[in-house]
């Protein structure tokens, strides 16, 4: 074969090539065009009205231990988007943590819950339960091991980042059910949280200003009741220091003051929350 037949051959099959190509194209739907069973859904006029269906991050404790969790979260009852044992195996220096529902999915692991004025946040929330006994004691705790510490930081960040979810919008089981719920508990390291980049924690220097102010003069019970609702909290504004208002006081303290939690509003706690509403609050 001379070389002119070769290069003539070579352009013919590059042609046709060419040609195939572009016969196929017309042939394939558009890429905004998805084939489904029996219909085609159109995709090319996107609405601008939207957004992600996920806007909170739950935090728990399973209250038992890792073979008792795993048994009742994958049963009918409860479930989790995510298990966190208390020594994660892990694979190329990585954490492996258990996902037992998928994130598009609706896990039953929030009951019946409020926060920032929405209601029922299964419907809006993914979920991490953290194996912990959580009481071992009146007054104790059982510790959060480092290792899965580390691996709820790193399983955290990446859902926040996600799905940009607002850092007051990371939440114990305990902000979003003041009173039926107490997890994650007053051991759980919401400040190493915070330092990793999840969640919310109020400025030091501002909690001692907002200190010095209420040491001498404490804003009114609703007040108080105004702040935490401002936060994100479910309580009346009744002017009252009621069981309701003591149950959220509770919670807000076991996240942002563990030191103490009596359910009883101090300079300290107060404090925190003006300091904190002075940082995220959003209108």
């Amino acid at each position: 074969m001379s070389n002119k037949t070769a290069r003539t051959l070579r352009s013919f099959s590059t042609c046709l090539t060419v040609l195939i190509c572009l016969v196929l194209a017309a042939c394939s739907p558009p890429a905004t065009l998805k084939k489904r069973q029996g219909y085609w859904a159109d995709q090319s006029v996107p609405a601008q009205a939207q957004n992600q269906r996920i806007r909170f991050l739950v935090l728990h404790y399973t209250g038992g231990d890792g073979p008792s969790a795993i048994k009742v979260l994958s049963g009918p009852s409860v479930s989790t988007h995510y298990l966190v044992g208390r020594s994660p195996d892990n694979r190329s220096g990585a954490p492996i943590v258990r996902q037992l529902v998928d994130e598009n999915a609706r896990a039953w692991h929030a009951g019946v819950s409020d926060w920032a004025g929405r209601t029922n946040l299964n419907d809006s929330s993914i979920g991490i339960e953290i194996v912990n006994a959580g009481p071992t004691g009146p007054h104790t705790w059982q510790p959060f091991t480092q290792q899965q510490t580390q691996a709820v930081i790193a399983l955290a960040r990446d859902i926040v980042a996600r799905y940009r979810i607002y850092p007051k919008n990371v939440v114990g089981h305990s902000d979003i059910t003041p009173g039926r719920k107490i997890d994650p508990g007053p051991a759980f390291p919401w400040f190493a949280l915070y330092q990793a980049g999840v969640g919310a924690w109020p400025d030091e220097t501002r909690v001692a200003s907002y200190y010095k102010r209420f040491a001498y003069n404490m804003p009114d019970i609703a007040d108080i009741q105004r702040g935490l609702a401002q936060y994100g909290y479910e309580v009346p504004v009744t002017g009252v220091l009621d069981s309701r208002t003591r149950k959220v006081l509770t919670s807000f303290q076991m996240h942002f003051r563990p030191s103490h939690y009596s359910g009883q509003p101090d300079a300290d706690t107060v404090a925190r929350l003006w300091a904190l509403n002075d940082k995220y609050h959003r209108e």
